[in-house]
C-alpha cells in the first residue's frame, strides 16, 4: 500500500513545535571569494528550497542566486569574485554540469560546454585555468580548462578520481586517485597544468602511503608561488595533518596531542592553520603556529562545529550549534556573521552519552529522554554513510521523535568516523551485520539500564541507516517493533547494477570485490536475503532519482513484502537521495511519525 502524508496522532501545539525547527531559516557557512573576502556565498532555505544565495558585505545585500523547483546544493566562488559556480543536476539525481552566473546577478550559462553532463568529481578555480572533474560509469575524467585555450582531458581511469586542490596561481594541480584499486585510501598526484596532457602527463610529485592508509588534499597554502600541501594522513590509526612540500618533495607532520580526528584549513597569510578536533560527538577549534608550534584553543561553547574558516583580518567564522540549541553562523569570539531571519526555531533536547561494551570495543551512543520515566518506548535513529557519526549537533527530526513521546538512541557503531582507523574499516567484507551487533549492544545495554522498553523498540534511519534498519528487521526481528528505512540499499545485487560508479567502486572495495567475485558476500548482507524472516511493519520512503540507493532495488524489496503478505507501506517523493524542499521534508517525517505512532505506542 502507499502511504499518504496524514497529521500524527499528536496536539496541534507539539505539531507545530517540531514543524517549526524544520521551518526556522537556516544557512550554511558563508565561502568567500579570496581575492575579494566581500564577497560571499551560502545556501539557505529560506524560501523553503535550499538554495545558493549572495552576499556583498559591503554594501550589505543578499541576492538568491538559484531557483529550482528540487534545490541546488553546490556553489563556489572564483577567487576574483566576479563569478558564481554552481552544479546543476536533475530532479536531485546529482548528474550534471557546472553553470556560472556573474555575481552581481545576470543569465546563467555552462561553465564548459565542452565537459558532459556527469558526476561531480571536484572543482578548483584559479585565476587563468579551471580544473573540473567528472564521473560516469566509464570512470574518472578530469579536464584542465585554461582561459583563453581549448579545454583538454588530462587524466581518464575506470575506477574513481577527483580534482582535489590547486595552488593560488593555478600552476600545480592534485588528482586523487585510486589506481592501486581502493578509492576508500586514495593516493596523490601532482600536475604542472600548463603542460600536461592525458598522454604525457606533467607529474610533479606522487604520495602515497599503501594499502588500508589514505591521503585526502585538503588546500595549498594561500600565497602565490607557495606549493606547501596541507595534507590528512592515518599512518598511526587516526586522521591527522601534515604539510607537503610538492616542489621540493619534502613533508612534514604536524603532531597534536589530541585525542581523536583532526582536520585543518590555512590562515590566509600562511603561518598558521586552523584546527578542528572532533572527538566523542563534540568539535573543538585551536590555532596552530607553523613557527612555534603553539597551540591555542579558541574559545567556542561546547557542541559540534560544522565548518569553520579564518578570515583575511585573522577573526576565526564558524557555523556551530549542539543538541538543544540550533544552527548559528558566528565568529569565534562571540558576534553573530549572517542570520537571514528573526524566526528562532524551538529549543531541542540534550544528549547524554553512554559508552557500552561490544564485540569490537567499547561503542559511543547519545541518548535522549522524554518526559517521564523509563521504561521507554524508543527509536534507534540510525546514521547513514557507514563512514559518517552521530553528534551533539541540532537535530530537528531527533527532536520531533522526542516531542511524539520516544526516547532516541544514536549509536556510533563501527563504521562510523572519529573514533579511529581501525574502527571505522572494521565492517570491510563483513558490512551491515558488524554494525548491527554493535546496535544490539547498546539496545541490551539500555534494555538492563530500564530506559529501552524491549516490546516498544523501533528503528530508523536513510541511506545506509535505511540498509541498517532493514537488515535489522530481518537479522533481529525479536528486537524491533517496527522499523522505518528511509532511501535505502535493500537488494545489494541489483542496487550494485544500478548505483553510479563511484559508489560500485567504493563496494568493491568494502565487500572485497564485485559480486561476480564475491556473490556469496553481499548477499550475506542483503536485506531481501532475509526479508521472510521480517516480522515488524516496514515503512520505507524512496526518491524517485536517487543515484546511490536507486528505486528499482527498493521496488524489488517490496514486492517480497506484497508477495509475503507482510505489514508494509510505502511514501515515493520526485527527487533523489532526500530532498532539499523543507516541506516535502516535513510531509515525511508526517508519514514516518504517524507510522511509528501507529506502531509503537509512546
Amino acid at each position: 500500500m502507499t502511504a499518504e502524508p496524514t497529521a500524527p496522532a499528536l496536539s496541534p501545539e507539539v505539531t507545530a513545535r517540531w514543524q517549526a525547527r524544520f521551518r526556522a531559516p537556516r544557512v550554511s557557512l558563508p565561502d568567500w571569494a579570496f581575492d575579494a573576502p566581500h564577497r560571499n556565498l551560502y545556501a539557505s532555505d529560506l524560501s523553503g528550497v535550499i538554495e545558493q544565495y549572495a552576499w556583498d558585505r559591503s554594501t550589505g545585500t543578499h541576492r538568491q542566486v538559484t531557483d529550482r523547483p528540487n534545490g541546488t546544493l553546490i556553489g563556489t566562488l572564483s577567487p576574483d569574485g566576479e563569478t558564481i559556480w554552481w552544479f546543476a543536476d536533475t530532479d536531485g539525481d546529482e548528474f550534471g554540469v557546472w553553470m556560472t552566473q556573474p555575481f552581481a546577478g545576470g543569465e546563467d550559462t555552462v561553465a564548459v560546454p565542452e565537459v558532459e553532463a556527469a558526476y561531480p568529481a571536484g572543482l578548483e578555480i584559479g585565476d587563468d585555468v579551471v580544473a573540473i572533474g567528472r564521473s560516469t560509469d566509464d570512470g574518472s575524467e578530469l579536464w584542465l580548462c585554461p582561459r583563453g585555450a581549448a579545454p583538454r582531458v588530462v587524466y581518464r581511469h575506470a575506477d574513481p578520481a577527483s580534482v582535489d586542490a590547486l595552488t593560488h596561481d593555478g600552476d600545480l594541480l592534485v588528482v586523487s586517485h585510486s589506481e592501486h584499486g581502493d578509492p576508500r585510501y586514495p593516493a596523490l598526484r601532482v600536475l604542472r597544468t600548463a603542460d600536461t596532457t592525458e598522454d604525457a602527463p606533467a607529474v610533479v610529485a606522487e604520495k602515497w602511503d599503501g594499502e588500508g592508509r589514505g591521503l585526502h588534499a585538503s588546500e595549498f597554502a594561500p600565497l602565490s608561488g607557495d606549493t606547501r600541501l596541507l595534507v590528512g594522513h592515518e599512518r598511526r590509526g587516526r586522521e591527522e595533518l601534515l604539510i607537503w612540500d610538492v616542489a621540493a618533495d619534502t613533508e612534514t607532520e604536524i603532531v597534536l596531542d589530541l585525542p581523536g580526528d583532526v582536520s585543518a584549513g590555512w590562515y590566509p597569510d600562511g603561518t598558521a592553520l586552523l584546527v578542528g578536533h572532533d572527538h566523542a560527538a563534540r568539535t573543538e577549534l585551536y590555532r596552530y603556529d607553523l613557527a612555534s608550534g603553539a597551540l591555542e584553543k579558541l574559545d567556542t561553547p561546547t557542541g559540534v562545529v560544522r565548518g569553520a574558516t579564518a578570515r583575511p583580518d585573522g577573526t576565526v567564522e564558524l557555523a556551530w550549534s549542539n543538541a538543544e540549541l540550533p544552527p548559528v553562523i558566528r565568529r569565534a569570539d562571540g558576534p553573530v556573521v549572517l542570520s537571514v531571519s528573526d524566526e528562532e526555531p524551538p529549543a531541542a533536547y540534550p544528549v547524554e552519552d553512554r559508552w557500552v561494551a561490544g564485540p569490537g570495543g567499547d561503542v559511543h551512543a547519545l541518548l535522549v529522554r522524554p518526559a517521564g520515566e523509563g521504561p521507554y518506548a524508543t527509536a534507534f535513529l540510525v546514521h547513514g554513510g557507514p563512514e559518517a557519526a552521530d553528534d551533539d549537533s541540532y537535530r530537528a527530526r531527533r527532536a520531533a521523535y522526542v516531542d511524539a513521546g520516544y526516547a532516541v538512541v544514536h549509536v556510533n557503531y563501527r563504521g562510523s568516523t572519529g573514533y579511529g582507523s581501525t574502527w571505522r574499516d572494521a565492517l570491510t567484507g563483513r558490512p551491515g551485520l558488524t554494525e548491527l551487533e554493535d546496535i544490539g549492544a547498546v539496545y541490551d545495554a539500555l534494555v538492563t539500564e530500564g530506559i529501552v522498553d524491549p516490546a516498544r523498540a523501533l528503528i530508523t534511519g536513510g541511506s545506509w541507516g535505511g540498509f541498517l534498519t532493514l537488515l535489522g528487521l530481518g537479522t533481529q526481528p525479536e528486537r524491533w517493533a517496527a522499523g522505518i528505512a528511509e532511501v535505502p540499499v535493500a537488494d545489494y545485487l541489483a542496487a550494485y547494477e544500478d548505483e553510479m560508479e563511484g559508489l560500485r567502486a567504493y563496494d568493491r572495495a568494502l565487500f572485497g570485490g564485485s559480486p561476480d567475485e564475491v556473490r556469496d558476500v553481499y548477499v550475506r548482507s542483503s536485506p531481501i536475503t532475509y526479508v521472510d524472516a521480517v516480522t515488524a511493519p516496514v515503512l520505507v520512503v524512496a526518491g524517485a532519482n536517487d543515484p546511490r540507493c536507486p528505486i528499482r532495488q527498493i521496488d524489488n524489496y517490496l514486492g517480497e513484502l506484497e508477495r509475503l503478505g507482510k505489514d508494509h507501506e510505502v511514501y515515493r517523493f520526485d527527487a533523489g537521495h532526500g530532498s532539499l524542499v523543507i516541506e516535502e521534508t516535513i510531509r515525511q517525517v508526517e508519514v514516518a511519525l504517524a507510522f511509528a505512532l501507529a506502531h509503537v505506542k509512546p
